[in-house]
């Protein structure tokens, strides 16, 4: 299957910046075989299985788990957000590439795109690497902006981290 990476970010994955955006990769290490981080990643339609302010989400354009479908995140209370409208810009099952921007929503996260991809470190382990681009937020610079989303992302890397390796416990206890 061959994708289209958003404009802003080149084939190697990193992005090409304009003069109000910032950026950042994350990498997490998961001790859960691949194919169960994918599980959880790739469902668009549930994000709230991984990312704990998420409070419930629901696909209101296109199919779910279609490039291109819309999805409506509502988010946990005491944020200064309350939704966030997004799209599935990649899901790559082969190659496990996942990627999403946000539309529109009531929140400061402007313009903002990701890109997850997941990779195999021996038989059960998972590299996980994100990597997002953001305008800076009006009233903080690229720095404070960055720097409260990488909070966010290490937050759902954390849990995703969690929920797989159970899942994989499980799954091991079963055999």
């Amino acid at each position: 299957m061959v994708f289209q990476l958003p404009p802003t970010v080149s084939s190697d994955h990193n992005p090409v910046l304009q003069p109000n955006e910032c950026s950042s990769t994350l990498f997490q290490t998961i001790a859960a075989p691949a194919s169960v981080v994918w599980a959880l990643v790739s469902d668009f339609e549930n994000p709230q299985r991984y990312k704990p302010l998420v409070r419930s989400c629901r696909i209101i354009d296109g199919q779910a788990n279609q490039v291109g479908c819309l999805r409506r995140v509502d988010v946990a209370s005491g944020l200064p957000a309350s939704y966030s409208i997004e799209r599935l810009e990649i899901l790559d099952h082969d190659q496990r590439i996942f990627g999403f921007s946000i539309v529109s929503g009531d929140h400061r996260l402007s313009n903002y795109r990701s890109i997850m991809s997941l990779h195999p470190n021996g038989g059960d382990e998972t590299v996980v690497v994100e990597t997002y681009v953001i305008d800076a937020a009006e009233a903080n610079t690229k720095e404070e902006t960055c720097a409260f989303v990488d909070t966010i992302v290490k937050l759902n890397s954390r849990t995703l981290s969690r929920v797989a390796e159970d899942l994989a416990g499980k799954a091991q206890q079963q055999v």
